[in-house]
């Protein structure tokens, strides 16, 4: 039965907490039970904006990154556009085949980490899920800043507003996936469905105007020119474009690590996504590579005045600056800063992934109130934050880090395939070959991809992979010392239990000092009170001590407690408490000493900063003792409400 005052505590934190707690629910909507979980699925159409939007996205900034680094050939080097789209293409076609099977085989999630750890072993998959942990948070700054690079491209005048405009991007789409799967998945449907509708819109007019013409449409609005060749053509150069455009398909392996999150059939309904979304993307890099070549526009600095991206200067031609060029660039600018979702739908998972085989904190493991896995969420938002404020926003200088980590993870994830099949040859002969395929195909890209862009920053993400995996692995030795500390429980161990000696500090006299002191009357005859002071003498307390606890502990049959007073001319009140517990365990080696903290509990959060948080701070110091015969125990006072 609860008591009144139990009730009117309750109703006190209800009143208070009400405005917060619906601003709360306004940002973040209802907490979901775990019953709810299967409201949270999602078919095809959900899916692709949930799991689609960073490939579908990419088909924006993968053939502009291809053509940037182009520049120096002028207009020569459209000419071999075609060629590199046509490799991306095709590299695209493999990667779907592949992951095909991989959404077969493991249709509770097949990750390059899970296929990885499975079939090549725990550093091969800690390799992988490094790789892809960082392909997850490079995506959100590339697809954050190209999106805000699309909209300076229709309004120059917020070039000067570049990292702002980012970081407040990344903050609503942060918001909008805490909310749960389902409700990212409704918020990005209609800016992905009219991306693709204005995107192929826009192809399909200036493919009909380039075929009427015989190749040669004139642009409604011109393009800028072309600068004149700084260099010849050269193998290399190819190599980076190819290198550079790979990351159009960073997106494609987040189908295959998120099976769980599709309504049944799971594997019907993923595989239908996986293919909507690569068709879709192969259509648009073909159509871009070939309108880029035909109305001869190239790639702009975006730290330059004037910028504009290859889609901006692509509609303007085709169409000119009118109604469907603006809803094209806003369509594009939408998906582009919320392609990001596919890193927060897959960041979190793989966290989870990780956190269950005790190679991250647990905390990355629980599920949040809307049913998300909220810290990798957070974790993740605060890491892209940081990204985007240190490389400010600018696209360019973001892409050479990026592809590195999706390719490793693409490698590690159909090799693991290879590995997979060949342990069921019954089962797998075309799959075995196709992963094959994949596995060769990707890893000579990978090798490409970090030869080519070595010199321009993918030194750093070589780096980092084995900086991560390194981490892991610390993390899951600190997790398998702990579990053969506490692991197997032991039988109740009668012959181990000792007397119990207690400590209790006390800074005078007082309710809580006396709530403390009873409670260890209770568990014990050895009870010592301690009292800190650079009074030497302090006649007071050994006065109220004497009539106030003595006499009272007498008479009420109760070994009576002692009073160790301990001068400290400095003040200090940790290091003489610490000696003082230290001398004890060395005078009687056959006890348990425990150390009951009276502590004052404040009702409201500004009264924390109005008192010193000494118990806390003795708590902690005695725990990093790291003692087993030394138990703490806090016995809070809690401060009640004034009534009024």
């Amino acid at each position: 039965m609860w008591s009144a005052i139990a009730k009117q505590h309750i109703a006190r934190e209800r009143t208070g907490t009400s405005a917060a707690s619906s601003v709360f629910r306004l940002l973040f909507g209802r907490p979901l039970k775990t019953s709810e979980a299967h409201t949270q699925t999602v078919g095809p159409f959900s899916g692709i904006p949930i799991l689609g939007l960073d490939a579908l996205g990419s088909a924006s900034y993968g053939p502009e990154a291809a053509l940037t680094v182009l520049i120096p050939l002028g207009a020569i080097g459209l000419g071999y556009m075609r060629e590199v789209i046509a490799a991306i293409l095709i590299l695209l076609a493999i990667l779907y085949f592949s992951y095909r099977q991989t959404i077969a085989a493991y249709p509770n999630g097949g990750g390059s980490y899970t296929v990885a750890r499975e079939n090549l072993g725990q550093t091969a998959g800690l390799i992988a899920a490094a790789s892809l942990l960082l392909d997850y948070l490079l995506n959100v700054a590339v697809a954050i800043s190209a999106g805000v690079g699309a909209l300076q491209s229709a309004f120059p005048a917020l070039q000067a507003y570049t990292l702002a405009l980012c970081l407040f991007v990344l903050l609503v789409v942060t918001l909008v996936n805490l909310r749960g799967v389902r409700e990212s998945g409704l918020a990005w449907a209609v800016p992905t469905y009219l991306f693709v509708a204005s995107l192929l819109c826009v192809i399909a007019i200036g493919v009909w105007k380039s075929v009427a013409t015989n190749g040669h449409p004139p642009p409604v609005a011109a393009p800028p020119p072309l600068a004149a060749a700084t260099m010849p053509v050269s193998a290399w150069l190819l190599m980076r474009s190819f290198a550079s455009g790979c990351t159009a398909m960073t997106g494609v392996e987040a189908v295959s690590n998120a099976v769980p999150i599709f309504a049944k059939p799971k594997v019907d309904n993923a595989r239908r996504t996986l293919m909507l979304i690569c068709s879709l993307l192969g259509i648009l890099l073909a159509g871009i590579g070939y309108l880029a070549h035909a109305y001869q526009i190239g790639a702009l600095d975006q730290r330059r005045a004037g910028y504009q991206s290859i889609i901006s200067q692509l509609v303007a031609a085709v169409t000119g600056r009118g109604v469907l060029y603006y809803v094209t660039i806003g369509s594009v600018l939408a998906v582009l800063t919320l392609s990001a979702n596919t890193s927060f739908a897959g960041f979190p998972r793989l966290c989870r992934l990780l956190a269950e085989d005790g190679f991250l904190p647990t905390g990355f493991a629980n599920l949040g109130r809307r049913l998300v896995y909220s810290v990798g969420i957070v974790v993740l938002s605060v890491l892209s934050a940081v990204l985007l404020v240190a490389f400010g926003g600018i696209t360019d200088r973001l892409i050479p880090l990026f592809a590195v980590g999706a390719f490793g993870a693409f490698t590690f994830s159909q090799a693991g395939m290879v590995i997979h099949w060949l342990r069921r040859p019954k089962q797998g002969n075309i799959s075995f070959v196709i992963n094959a395929i994949g596995a060769i195909t990707t890893g000579v890209a990978l090798v490409i991809i970090i030869v080519a862009k070595f010199s321009e920053g993918a030194w750093v993400t070589i780096l980092i992979v084995p900086a991560l995996v390194a981490t892991f692995s610390g993390v899951h030795r600190h997790y398998q010392r702990v579990s053969n500390e506490i692991y197997p429980p032991e039988t109740l161990q009668m012959w181990k239990v000792r007397p119990l000696r207690i400590v209790v500090p006390i800074d005078g006299w007082n309710r809580i000092s006396e709530r403390a002191l009873r409670f260890a009357l209770r568990i014990s005859e050895d009870v010592t009170a301690v009292h800190v002071t650079d009074n030497p003498t302090n006649q007071a307390l050994i006065d109220v001590f004497h009539t106030r606890i003595e006499t009272p502990a007498r008479d009420a049959g109760f070994r009576q407690p002692r009073l160790e007073i301990i001068h400290s001319p400095y003040r200090k009140l940790f290091e003489p408490l610490l000696e003082y517990i230290e001398s004890i365990k060395n005078e009687s080696p056959d006890k348990l000493i425990a150390v009951v903290i009276p502590e004052l509990v404040q009702s409201r959060w500004w009264e924390y900063l109005l008192h010193n948080h000494a118990a806390a701070g003795l708590k902690t110091m005695l725990l990093l003792s790291g003692d087993q015969r030394l138990i703490v125990i806090n016995t809070p006072w809690y401060l009640r409400e004034k009534k009024t």
